[in-house]
């Protein structure tokens, strides 16, 4: 069988304040296929953001390990694992975090030129992303100047313009109105189907989570597979 492309083994979460520990997981065992995209779901609170925030390696846990194939996120330095999401991960927020003063097309480049692409490559690169999710004309207009949905759209041309093996969303269609967000939900199935993606989405959407792969719900510290 092969290997799954994410895996964790023991992950825990915790938060001390004082006297207080405050658990948000312990023993969290995933695993993720390659080509899978998996929703997850649960109640506001129950600590989908902080998972997906450790396998993205935002974050460190408390306890466990985070394989990426073979490599373990915890063995990594912070360069390294700067390194890492920079070359691997893709990231979707529900606050777009454009940067106001730039143009949706240099937006798109700043992941590029972070790792040291050149301007020229860069606005090339951006240009064919943003033409993917149909915001070519719009290239030169600066973020404030765009709707959300629009916004949102920048921010899957800027995920994918580094090329990333893994598409991490963190409600995606949470500001949007319902037929923006069903349009951001195509064009993400889409997407992972071209770029050859490993996808987790949390989402609050059960119409979202349903045409995933897998839905799997976390409560209680624990996960479960679920239908919504």
């Amino acid at each position: 069988m092969a290997r799954p492309a994410i895996r964790t083994v023991k992950l825990a979460k915790k938060y001390t304040s004082g006297q207080e520990v405050l658990t948000i997981f312990a023993d969290l065992n995933l695993e993720v296929h390659t080509g899978e995209r998996l929703a997850l779901v649960g109640e506001s609170g129950s600590g989908k953001s902080t998972l997906l925030h450790l396998l993205g390696g935002l974050d460190r846990p408390t306890d466990g390990k985070i394989y990426f194939g073979e490599r373990d996120l915890r063995a990594l330095s912070e360069a390294e694992l700067a390194d890492f999401r920079n070359r691997e991960l893709g990231f979707v927020w529900q606050i777009h975090y454009l940067l106001p003063e730039f143009t949706a097309r240099e937006n798109v480049m700043m992941p590029l030129l972070i790792r040291g692409v050149s301007e020229e490559e860069a606005a090339k690169v951006s240009n064919a992303r943003l033409d993917e999710v149909g915001l070519q004309a719009r290239a030169h207009h600066r973020a404030g100047e765009l709707s959300g949905g629009e916004q949102q759209r920048v921010v899957l041309a800027r995920a994918l313009a580094g090329n990333p093996k893994f598409l991490f969303a963190d409600e995606p269609t949470g500001n949007l109105d319902a037929r923006t967000g069903e349009m951001i939900q195509n064009l993400l199935a889409e997407l992972h189907r071209n770029h050859s993606l490993t996808s987790i989405y949390v989402t609050h959407n059960p119409a979202f989570a349903r045409s995933c792969d897998r839905v799997l719900k976390l409560e209680n510290g624990g996960l479960t597979k679920t239908y919504v």
